[in-house]
Order: structure tokens, then C-alpha cells, then sequence
């Protein structure tokens, strides 16, 4: 029993979140890219925060039709200070948009999938957890 805990212990304990740091602006009019490109290129789980960094202007959590829309009138979420640190606290997707008139319509805006920090491999098991099963198999079987 007390093998499977250490196990336990340390698998949790591996588990830690990151920082993404974005500067938050209207993408220029002939760029290629967008901050969904970026966004999808990364891998959010569930603990990350994310800075957005930007000058005069506002980030915005809103809901999936509020951001299809680029409708500002009820967001779940709303700075303006400069300096806006979100952290994710559910496995969805997260719907972002700047909150200054006609931003969003030229592309400030933002959609970020998080995971389950379980959800890491495209296995159907990550291999720590994995591991901590087998233990936990292994116990058992040794004490019946």
C-alpha cells in the first residue's frame, strides 16, 4: 500500500502547469496567420494561464456565438489592465475576443482548446498513469 501511494505522490507531482505569454493585437491586414494558428499550436491543459499582454485595448472571454457574432454585450470574462493573466480551470474551449470596437472583426480574436492533463498522449492511457496502474495491479495481486 504504501508503494502504490509514493507512485501516486509522484505522478501527481509531475503534473505541472505552464505560462504562455501573447501579445494581444489586431493582426495586421496582409498577415498570414492568425491567433488561432498560434493557439493550435499549442498544448493547454487544464492549470495553464495565459498573460495576454496589449496596450489600449481590453481581452474578453465570451461564449461560442458571442465569439462567432463578435458580440461583446455579455462576456463571462472582461480586462483592461495591460496585463491580463487567465488560467484554465476546465477541459473546453475557451473563446476570447478583444472587447474595442471592430477588433474582433479584424481578427482579435481567439479560440483556445484545453485538455485534461490526462488527455496528454494519444494513447488511451498516458504512461505515468499507466505505471500507477500497473502498480496498483500489481499490489492487489500480491495481496490476495
Amino acid at each position: 500500500m504504501f508503494l502504490w501511494l509514493v507512485v501516486v505522490l509522484m505522478v501527481s507531482g509531475s503534473v505541472s502547469s505552464n505560462e504562455y505569454k501573447l501579445h494581444w493585437v489586431v493582426p495586421p491586414a496582409n498577415a498570414s496567420t492568425s491567433l488561432n494558428d498560434w493557439a493550435s499550436t499549442q498544448r493547454f491543459q487544464v492549470g495553464d494561464t495565459i498573460r495576454f499582454k496589449y496596450k489600449k485595448d481590453s481581452v474578453m472571454q465570451v461564449t461560442k456565438e458571442g465569439y462567432m457574432q463578435c458580440n461583446s454585450s455579455h462576456p463571462r470574462f472582461y480586462s483592461n489592465t495591460g496585463k491580463t493573466r487567465f488560467m484554465f480551470d476546465h477541459s473546453v474551449p475557451y473563446y476570447f475576443m478583444s472587447g474595442t470596437s471592430g477588433h474582433c472583426e479584424k481578427g482579435q480574436k481567439m479560440i483556445v482548446e484545453v485538455m485534461n492533463h490526462d488527455r496528454t498522449s494519444t494513447s488511451s492511457a498516458p504512461p505515468a498513469a499507466m505505471a500507477v496502474w500497473f502498480c496498483f495491479l500489481s499490489f492487489t495481486l500480491y495481496i490476495l
